[in-house]
């Protein structure tokens, strides 16, 4: 037990440094724990499995904070923890009035484009892909696969030879980085 205890200690360090097999080792060592405890706690599957993913990628986000005084599992739990909790208050049900008038229930809407509304979608996706250009080719490349080829996460890891949990993390990381490109411009 010491021996892991060691290679674990190794492997958040090599993460530390953005080594992506360090990443991977992590991840395939403490996912069903993860996902165990999120399980227990949302009762469904596919719940369980995008908290489980969240937990991951904002666990490698923020690796730089991890104590090393602290048992890393138990690190991983209080995130996943505050995830679940999160996850509860956002899906929290709204009040909705029953005092609207009877007409609105009526409005039927048009929900296809205009022709304006298709050239700025174009130009939207022209832009999204020069954004895209500007990640790493790996997150490139997953992002393409997905929504672009439209590929499945079995078919993603299938392709790239990977396990589909990290297939599912890499993809929630390079929404991120997406994300945060799009936010600075």
């Amino acid at each position: 037990m010491v021996k892991k205890s060691i290679d674990i200690a190794e492997l958040i360090e090599k993460a530390k440094k953005k080594d992506q097999k360090a990443f991977n080792s992590l991840l395939n060592t403490y996912w069903s724990d993860v996902y165990r405890f999120q399980f227990l706690k949302t009762e469904n599957e596919d719940e369980a499995e995008d908290i489980t993913i969240k937990t991951f990628a904002k666990a490698f986000d923020k690796i730089d904070l991890y104590n090393k005084r602290y048992n890393f599992k138990t690190w991983l739990i209080s995130i996943s923890k505050n995830i679940f909790l999160d996850h509860i208050r956002k899906n929290r049900t709204e009040t909705i009035s029953i005092n609207k008038t009877a007409s609105e229930a009526y409005k039927i809407s048009d929900e296809s484009p205009s022709a304006e509304d298709q050239l700025i979608i174009e130009q939207n996706l022209v832009q999204l892909r020069n954004y895209i250009k500007l990640l790493k080719p790996h997150y490139q490349e997953i992002i393409n696969l997905r929504y672009f080829r439209e590929m499945s996460y079995k078919e993603i890891a299938s392709f790239l030879n990977e396990p589909m949990n990290t297939i599912k993390v890499k993809l929630l990381r390079a929404k991120k980085l997406l994300a945060e490109i799009i936010k600075k411009s």
